[in-house]
């Protein structure tokens, strides 16, 4: 499975009680209309280390050619309209997990 994880910068003004309430509501939410998607969290980062970003993503998808497909659905155009009047992608890292991982049951 494939692994994105996007560091993201609030915009200026963007109070981060509105940014969460929309990954809560509206982001968490659409992922079942992403079929690619496996899993999907964000992370809001500790004060002190604020520097480079506010938050991470975690994105878990089945592999990168279906998750492509998937962002050109209106679903996660609407997400990427509302996401981007509030924040900014500041890095993107991607790679492949190396299988099983580790869960706690």
């Amino acid at each position: 499975m494939d692994v994105i994880i996007h560091s993201i910068r609030l915009r200026p003004g963007i109070e981060p009680e509105r940014f969460e309430r929309w990954v809560r509501e509206c982001d968490y939410a659409s992922c079942p209309q992403l079929p690619s998607v496996v899993s999907f969290s964000v992370q809001r980062v500790s004060d002190g280390d604020r520097a480079a970003a506010d938050y991470f993503e975690i994105i878990t998808v089945r592999d990168r050619d279906a998750f492509a497909l998937d962002m050109k659905s209106a679903a996660f155009g609407a997400l990427v309209d509302a996401f981007d009047q509030m924040a900014v992608v500041v890095d993107e890292r991607a790679g492949i997990r190396i299988e099983p991982g580790y869960a706690a049951g």
